[in-house]
C-alpha cells in the first residue's frame, strides 16, 4: 500500500487523488460500522457523498474551498437523517457529524499537501516519512525502555518513555529529511516539523484507542487480514496530516 502511494505520487498525480478518496470512503464505512455496535445509526450515503465532495474540492480549490464540503455534508447528514423519524436523532447526527470531521475532512489535508504543482509530492512524503519514524521510533523505544504508562486505560502499551522516542526520532530524521527534500527547508524547519508531526501522530493513535475503547470493538473491521481495518492503519495519519499542512505551509509556504 505504502509503495501504491509513493508511486502515485511521483509517477500518476491523479491516481493518488484516488487512493485519497477511497480510504476516506472505506474510513467512512468502518467508522458507521464501529459506531453501530453501540446502536448508533449515522446515515452512510451522505458521508459517503461527502468524503469525494470535501477531498475533490481540497484538490481543486485549496483550504479555502473544504469547510464548504464539510458543511454540506454536515446539512446533507441532518436532512437525510430527518427520513428515519426523531427517535434518536440527535445521537445519530452526532456521530455523523463527529465522522464527516474526523475521517474525510481531515484525509482531505492529504490532497491540500499534495496538490501545490512543484513539490506537492515531496510533502506527502516528509509526512509519511514522519510518521512512520514516529510509529517505528516510539515502538522500539518503548520495547526497549519503556517503564511509565502514558495512557493505560485507553492504550496500556504505550509509554511515556516510547512518547519520547517517537519525538525524538522523528525530530531528528526530519531534520535530516526536509532539507534534503524539501527546496528553502533548513535543519531546524525540520526538527519542528518532526516534533510537530510525531506528537500529532501520537495523539491520533490514542485517539482512535479511546473511540474503540468506548464502543467496545478491538478493530474497526477486518478488512486488512491481521492489522484489523483501515482505518486502524489511518489513525496516526489523520491527525498528522492537517498539523503537516500547517507547519509547512508557516515554515515552508508555497503558492498555489
Amino acid at each position: 500500500m505504502g509503495g501504491l502511494v509513493v508511486v502515485s505520487l511521483f509517477v500518476w498525480k491523479w491516481l493518488f487523488l484516488g487512493l485519497v478518496i477511497a480510504a476516506v470512503m472505506i474510513g467512512v464505512w468502518e467508522m458507521v460500522r464501529a459506531v453501530s455496535v453501540q446502536k448508533a445509526r449515522p446515515p452512510l450515503v451522505p458521508l459517503l457523498l461527502g468524503a469525494p465532495l470535501m477531498v475533490g474540492l481540497a484538490w481543486f480549490g485549496g483550504a479555502e474551498r473544504l469547510p464548504l464540503g464539510l458543511i454540506a455534508t454536515l446539512l446533507l447528514v441532518f436532512v437525510w437523517r430527518f427520513a428515519d423519524g426523531v427517535p434518536h436523532y440527535q445521537r445519530d447526527v452526532t456521530a455523523g457529524a463527529l465522522i464527516a470531521v474526523y475521517v474525510p475532512f481531515l484525509g482531505s489535508f492529504a490532497a491540500l499537501l499534495a496538490y501545490p504543482a512543484h513539490d506537492g509530492s515531496v510533502r506527502v512524503l516528509v509526512t509519511i516519512l514522519a510518521v512512520v519514524l514516529s510509529d517505528t521510533g516510539g515502538y522500539a523505544t518503548g520495547v526497549f525502555l519503556g517503564k511509565h504508562p502514558m495512557a493505560p486505560s485507553v492504550s496500556p502499551a504505550k509509554s511515556w518513555e516510547g512518547f519520547a522516542g517517537s519525538v525524538v526520532w522523528t525530530g531528528a530524521g526530519s531534520a535530516i529529511a526536509l532539507p534534503l527534500l524539501l527546496d528553502d527547508a533548513v535543519w531546524w524547519h525540520g526538527a519542528i516539523f518532526g516534533v510537530a508531526v510525531s506528537i500529532a501522530s501520537v495523539l491520533g493513535d490514542l485517539g482512535e484507542s479511546l473511540i474503540k475503547r468506548d464502543l467496545g470493538v478491538k478493530d474497526m473491521s477486518n478488512l486488512l487480514p491481521g492489522h484489523g481495518g483501515l482505518m486502524d492503519r489511518l489513525d496516526s495519519v489523520l491527525l498528522a496530516l492537517p498539523t503537516a499542512y500547517a507547519v509547512l505551509a508557516f515554515l515552508v509556504p508555497w503558492s498555489r
